[in-house]
């Protein structure tokens, strides 16, 4: 009997302490947060190199999950188009949504001539 006690108290102590656990700020970047571009940045630039090839970038796991999306999101980050990214293409924010890019902005509603 004293044994049955002691490991249903055993039990509940590992229930409540895998509880309070759970309970627990993520730490940024972990299990879907933003990550800090520029640590994304390090961690893909596989060779050191200070660029991302067009494979180190499909390596991503975000690239795993959509390759034509990985493929064309390279395409339009490579502004100079020298087949890699610098930290400065890769962490630059698109210009509109996507299909958008280069296109003028529309004019307010104020400024429409009859």
């Amino acid at each position: 009997m004293k044994t049955m006690l002691t490991l249903f108290a055993l039990a509940l102590s590992a229930s409540l302490a895998l509880a309070a656990d759970g309970d627990k700020p993520k730490p940024p970047g972990g299990d879907g947060a933003k990550r800090n571009p520029e640590e994304a940045f390090k961690k893909l630039d596989a060779n050191g190199d200070g660029s991302l090839s067009k494979d180190e970038f499909k390596a991503a796991p975000f690239a795993q999950k959509n390759p034509e999306r990985a493929e064309k999101g390279f395409e339009a980050k490579d502004k100079d188009k020298d087949g890699k990214l610098s930290k400065e293409e890769f962490v630059a924010r698109p210009e509109g949504k996507p299909g958008e890019q280069g296109k003028k902005p529309a004019k307010p509603e104020g400024d429409k001539k009859p």
